[in-house]
């Protein structure tokens, strides 16, 4: 696995990507119609749907859209605005552009309606994935990719099957010189201090504290945590024991920098990813969904997202693959075609969690070579991006401290 290499998508701002999508970004939700009547005619080809709800974007909206649509897994992007929404279409357009990355819009308002922005939108597309034919590939190895982490639907037996196993994945790739990231703070309360003694520096300790912290506070005062009657249902007892799983998908390694969404880390390592707003709690709750945090993971510059599922999940993504492992070896015989490893070997015997972890490994390579997953195969490209408020992170400032 050392010397694994594949061959990627070369970018004009020097990134590497393992896909080469056309993004149809609709500005508003009154948009959201004609991008995905835009879409759904490339059904079988690299044509995926993003975009942004709300009549008026916060400053959380504009970052995730803008690194979403300079994502090194995006080749070109058409923007779809109904004409009277606040987002800054220009500001947005001129960043893909500088980014090298070929890029229209779309008017409902001025084009003259429905029909007629559907078909420019069309035509556009189509012109779009005939150029992307001649983007030139490069060589990648795991040194070049960044993999997010996340679980859902977990049940009494992610946290010793699946989760820890992608916590051996994410020690190899931080040996490997690859970039790795996990989330869910508001599962890790409790464990300040095992993340501040993993952390390279002092400041970076203190932090990771401070973010846990806030995720209590904002629980409390929410009236709202991660743990679902769905967890229940599948044997979870306590919130404890559903924070224990989640933290063994973080691995042993040093962690080199708090991320917020939209933060790219600007050196490889290990990150947490905090998903939960700053500031007095006032953008709904926290965890809402799944595909949020996805979303939210991809904006970080993850060119794969590693699922772990005990229940058993069914989500995907636009942009960057996702890997479903099966920590429930039943879930797994039951919802086969929808998963990509059956990490429930560990729990019948018939693997170790080394063994499982290699096959991720391998899995997760050739998913980077150009081998669909079983959600890509199966067309989900489920997306979400919440109103949020984020204050920037110390984040690299720490890890190039501690590797000074």
């Amino acid at each position: 696995m050392e010397s694994s290499e594949w061959l990627g998508y070369s970018r004009s701002d020097g990134r590497k990507g393992i896909r080469n999508v056309v993004l149809v970004a609709y500005l508003v939700e009154c948009a959201h119609h004609v991008s995905t009547k835009i879409a759904r005619v490339f059904d079988d080809r690299d044509v995926q749907v993003i975009g942004f709800g709300g009549c008026y974007p916060n400053t959380h909206a504009d970052k995730v859209m803008g690194q979403l649509c300079t994502h090194p897994n995006v080749g070109a992007v058409l923007l779809v605005s109904l004409g009277c929404e606040s987002f800054d279409r220009f500001g947005l357009a001129e960043r893909i552009q500088e980014s090298g990355r070929s890029v229209s819009t779309v008017v409902i308002q001025e084009i003259g309606g429905t029909r007629k922005a559907i078909e420019k939108g069309q035509s556009w597309v189509q012109g779009a994935l005939s150029d992307l034919k001649s983007t030139l590939r490069t060589k990648m190895s795991m040194k070049d990719l960044i993999v997010g982490t996340i679980c859902g639907g977990s049940d009494a037996t992610s946290g010793i099957s699946a989760n820890p196993a992608v916590g051996r994945v994410f020690d190899y790739l931080v040996a490997l010189g690859a970039t790795a990231i996990f989330e869910e703070t508001g599962e890790m309360i409790g464990f300040e201090d095992h993340l501040a003694e993993r952390a390279k520096t002092p400041a970076l300790a203190a932090e990771l504290s401070d973010c846990i912290g806030k995720a209590a506070n904002y629980y409390a005062t929410m009236g709202h945590a991660s743990f679902a009657p769905g967890n229940a249902d599948g044997g979870l007892t306590t919130m404890e024991e559903k924070s224990l799983g989640a933290y063994s998908k973080s691995g042993k390694s040093k962690i080199s920098g708090l991320l917020k969404p939209g933060d790219v880390p600007k050196h490889n390592g290990l990150y947490l990813l905090d998903v939960v707003p700053d500031g007095e709690p006032r953008f709904g709750f926290p965890n809402i969904n799944d595909n949020a945090e996805i979303s939210e993971l991809m904006a970080c510059g993850s060119h794969i997202i590693l699922f772990t599922t005990g229940r058993g999940s069914v989500v995907g993504s636009p942009i960057a693959p996702v890997m479903k492992i099966c920590a429930n070896p039943e879930t797994y015989h039951r919802m086969a075609e929808d998963m990509d490893v059956n990490a429930g070997k560990i729990i019948t015997g018939a693997s170790s969690i080394d063994e499982v972890a290699a096959e991720i490994l391998h899995k997760m390579v050739d998913t980077a070579a150009g081998r669909p997953t079983a959600s890509e195969l199966l067309g989900h490209q489920e997306f979400v991006l919440l109103y949020k408020s984020f204050e920037p992170a110390l984040c690299d400032e720490a890890s190039r401290e501690g590797d000074a």
